[in-house]
C-alpha cells in the first residue's frame, strides 16, 4: 500500500505562485509514475502533470502552458508541483497520485493511477 499526502495549497492572488508537495510512504514509489491531477467546482478531475520514476518524461495538461514545472525527489520520496502566474481558473482540489506500473509512461489517464492523496484546495482570488 502507499499512503499519499500532498500539502502546500492555499489562497493566493492572481498572478501568484505556490510549490505543492507530495510525500509518499508505505511501498516504495521512487521507480514508478506519479502525476498532480486536479478538480474544481463541478468539474472532471483533470491531468495537471505526469513525471516517469526518472523525471526524464513529463506530460502536462493543455492549459498550463508552460506556467507549472513537476518534479520528482526520489531520495526524500516527494513529488512537487510549481506553480506560476497563477489565475482564478486555477482554483481546485489538486490530488497527488501514484502508478503501479513498475518504469511506466506519465499516463494523463486517471485509470492508471490506483493511489491518491485527499488532495490540496488552492484557491485563486482576483
Amino acid at each position: 500500500q502507499v499512503q499519499l499526502v500532498e500539502s502546500g495549497g492555499g489562497l493566493v492572488q492572481a498572478g501568484d505562485s505556490l510549490r505543492l508537495s507530495c510525500t509518499s510512504s508505505g511501498r516504495d514509489t521512487s521507480e514508478y509514475p506519479m502525476a498532480w491531477f486536479r478538480q474544481g467546482p463541478g468539474k472532471e478531475r483533470d491531468l495537471v502533470a505526469a513525471i516517469t520514476w526518472s523525471g526524464e518524461r513529463k506530460a502536462y495538461g493543455d492549459f498550463v502552458k508552460g506556467r507549472f514545472i513537476v518534479s520528482k525527489d526520489n531520495a526524500r520520496n516527494t513529488l512537487y508541483l510549481q506553480m506560476n502566474s497563477l489565475e482564478p481558473e486555477d482554483t481546485a482540489v489538486y490530488y497527488c497520485a501514484a502508478s503501479d506500473v513498475y518504469r511506466g509512461p506519465p499516463s494523463g489517464s486517471r485509470s492508471s493511477y490506483v493511489y491518491w492523496g485527499q488532495g490540496t484546495q488552492v484557491t485563486v482570488s482576483s
